[in-house]
């Protein structure tokens, strides 16, 4: 009499097993970046608020401000840290870190397009030190 097992043998589980494996070492890989990627959008979407705020600002007292001249209109987002610099009216620069990635973004307007590494007025860019 023949008696059918059931079950798998110990080859076959191994197969398994190194199979998810492999597609676990390709697939951490791609989402490793993830949470540096959310940070530098925070950053982004932190200075472009920004220059909303210190448009309100310069349209109120003709000229721009630092953060803390901004008062409640504008915060930003947790873990980010955004530092203001106007001059004299004629634009601002700012820069923004995140306490989970060492990049920071930078962006400017006006007399300042240039002068702290930025390329486009109004436009974030980030990079890293």
């Amino acid at each position: 009499m023949l008696s059918a097992k059931k079950g798998f043998t110990l080859i076959e589980l191994l197969i398994v097993v190194v199979i998810i494996g492999i597609l676990a070492a390709i697939a951490i890989p791609k989402f490793a970046n993830t949470k540096e990627k959310a940070y530098i959008a925070s950053m982004k979407a932190d200075l472009r608020n920004l220059v909303t705020a210190q448009e309100a600002y310069f349209s109120e007292k003709t000229a721009y401000g630092n953060k803390t001249d901004l008062g409640t209109t504008y915060s930003t987002s947790a873990g980010v840290t955004v530092t203001a610099t106007p001059s004299g009216g004629l634009g601002w620069g700012a820069a923004a870190t995140h306490t989970g990635t060492t990049q920071t973004c930078l962006i400017a307007t006006g007399n300042q397009v240039g002068v702290i590494g930025t390329g486009t007025d109004g436009e974030p860019i980030c990079k890293a030190p």
